[in-house]
Order: structure tokens, then C-alpha cells, then sequence
């Protein structure tokens, strides 16, 4: 496979198709969803060349159309929010105990 063949794939591969799906209309609203995507490749040349590449597609929300007016509804990526929490209660954790091992060394030495 040579780096012109990547190239086209990846560029067939990244069309506005990816980042907005097929709109779909029930009980007169219209939802038109959409998705960050990005992709990359690269390739070599020399006596064997070859080359590769990938796309990551993950959702970002909808366009919600009801009459004349448009709404932007975000997807909730619950795998971010969990690790987010995780992490913050981590973080909670450590400040609340380095705040009571201080706390516990200004007692011993007051007395």
C-alpha cells in the first residue's frame, strides 16, 4: 500500500458524514446528531514503504429543531463524568487528610 492509497482512504474516511449523522423527524422535531471526530495517518517510503492511519468518532450531542427555533443538546459522556468523579474524591481524600495530620502536629506540639 503505497502513501497516495492512505491518503485517499483517510480522505474518503473524514467526510462531513462522519461528524453529522442522518437526521431523523418524530411527533414534528427533527434531530440532527453530531460527533467530534479526528483521524491521522502517516506513511514511509523506502524500499518497502507502507503506511496506516485511524479514525476516533466519539458523540458531542444533537441538534434539536422544533419550529423555528434550533437547540444544542450535549451528549454526556458518562465514562468522563465517572473518572472525573473518581478523581476528584482522590484528590478530596488527600487534602482532607494532609489537613488533619497537620492538624494532629500543631496539638503535640502545643502540649
Amino acid at each position: 500500500m503505497d502513501v497516495q492509497t492512505v491518503i485517499a482512504q483517510a480522505r474518503d474516511a473524514l467526510t462531513v458524514d462522519r461528524v453529522f449523522g442522518q437526521p431523523y423527524e418524530r411527533n414534528g422535531v427533527a434531530v440532527l446528531p453530531a460527533a467530534w471526530v479526528r483521524g491521522g495517518g502517516g506513511g514511509g517510503g523506502g524500499p518497502t514503504g507502507g503506511g496506516g492511519g485511524g479514525v476516533e468518532a466519539r458523540p458531542a450531542g444533537a441538534f434539536v429543531i422544533k419550529g423555528d427555533s434550533v437547540a444544542w443538546q450535549p451528549a454526556v459522556d458518562v465514562n468522563r463524568v465517572l473518572v472525573f468523579a473518581t478523581v476528584a474524591l482522590l484528590v478530596l481524600r488527600s487534602v482532607v487528610k494532609a489537613r488533619a495530620k497537620t492538624k494532629r502536629l500543631r496539638i503535640v506540639k502545643a502540649s
